[in-house]
């Protein structure tokens, strides 16, 4: 790990990024550290922090600079990281190309076309159902629904443990976090018990055939992925498709809630749903952060350098606020259409799973704008901090028919 410098002590903050007061309240604190230059030394953790727009972005870009192997992966503390071994988000080309081609595979454009009817059938039905209702929680009754059927079954998954990997899912973000992080120790265990469940119960013999799940124990069986690096496929897979989804859409109904006259636009002009969803998960970004590792030595410029062998946790969150990038940045306008935000990273590691996120957000509220008149909060929505996502756990809402 990098040493302060006295170069870098012009860029340092003592700022504590996983505290849960920062956590629960971080876009003051990001507009403040994207003010103090091109990235900011975190002196508590011995971590580099990136916020700006153009540099997040650039360092993306530059998987040879920042990477994603060196020094373990990308979790900031090493146990996670080597539990992640062979993953996907811990390999640089060319090794990524091994776990990158089999998440492509699964998640082809075919694949995706042959769901659609199903996603928007049942986002329909969701709808119809929450309308009688009247009143819902629009996580547990809205945002999780398609995820835990349309996506469970798509990967194949059998019906055992699909609730399970809810808690999972959330647990392995929370595992990516610094040492000595309480969340991070709980996170870890977590992550035992999902890799315990998809070692000894999930198989090629009960993942549905044809599914996303079979192409992944297809691969192994023909030799283009380590039999060994299965379950890690698996679970990259399903954490990335269950929780940051569930994220962007509980986030994306709570702002819409919150903002009634930007659901007015959408409810009198459907043609929006994609240009609000893409500005939903730019404000309430589903992943906050994620690290990579310096190879050399890299000038941001502004007398800004990050030592070679700095551990770098780039923010997606503050960088999709960042007003040198975005005019009002923490004003929710469903027709700016931010398609060039960074929520599901950039380069060679952009989200394989954001498609299919995209189509689930999309048939959603479709289906909302084309059915209801009115969304609004019947209560205070709650968010449980979370070292590397962020959505909220709880959105009391009503809504009438139109």
């Amino acid at each position: 790990m990098s040493t302060l410098t006295t170069a870098q002590s012009a860029f340092e903050t003592d700022v504590d990024l996983w505290s849960d007061e920062v956590l629960g309240d971080p876009y003051p604190i990001f507009q403040r550290l994207r003010n103090i230059g091109p990235a900011a030394y975190l002196t508590k953790y011995d971590m580099w922090l990136t916020t700006r727009y153009d540099i997040v972005k650039g360092a993306l870009t530059d998987w040879e600079s920042f990477s994603s192997a060196h020094l373990g992966g990308i979790a900031l503390n090493p146990g996670t990281n080597i539990a992640w071994h062979g993953s996907a988000l811990n390999t640089d080309p060319p090794e990524h190309s091994v776990p990158r081609t089999v998440f492509d595979n699964a998640l082809r454009p075919r694949h995706l076309r042959s769901a659609l009817p199903d996603i928007d059938a049942r986002a329909h039905r969701l709808v119809d159902i929450l309308l009688e209702k009247g009143e819902f929680d629009g996580v547990q009754d809205f945002a999780r629904d398609l995820p835990l059927h349309i996506v469970m079954d798509l990967v194949g998954w059998p019906q055992e443990g699909r609730r399970e990997m809810l808690e999972w899912a959330e647990g392995a973000f929370n595992a990516a976090g610094p040492e000595g992080n309480l969340r991070t120790v709980e996170g870890v265990d977590r992550v035992v018990a999902a890799m315990k469940f998809l070692s000894e119960t999930v198989n090629a013999d009960n993942i549905a055939p044809g599914s996303f799940g079979s192409i992944i124990f297809q691969a192994a069986e023909s030799g283009a992925l380590p039999r060994e690096f299965v379950p890690i496929t698996l679970a990259g897979y399903l954490n990335a498709s269950l929780d940051t989804t569930i994220n962007a859409v509980a986030s994306t109904l709570w702002l819409l809630a919150t903002h009634p006259e930007q659901w007015q636009l959408v409810h009198s002009d459907p043609t929006l749903v994609p240009s609000a969803f893409s500005e939903g998960v730019r404000m309430e970004s589903p992943i906050q952060f994620f690290s990579r590792a310096t190879t050399r030595a890299v000038d941001l410029g502004d007398g800004c350098v990050i030592p070679a062998d700095s551990r770098v946790v780039h923010s997606y969150g503050a960088a999709n606020r960042d007003e040198r990038h975005y005019a009002d940045p923490d004003v929710f306008d469903v027709r700016r259409n931010p398609t060039d935000h960074l929520a599901f990273d950039f380069g060679v590691h952009a989200c394989p799973g954001r498609t299919l996120t995209t189509m689930e957000g999309h048939a959603l509220f479709t289906a909302l704008a084309q059915k209801v008149s009115t969304i609004e909060l019947t209560g205070e929505p709650t968010w449980t901090p979370n070292n590397m996502t962020r959505g909220p756990s709880s959105v009391p809402v009503r809504i009438r028919a139109a």
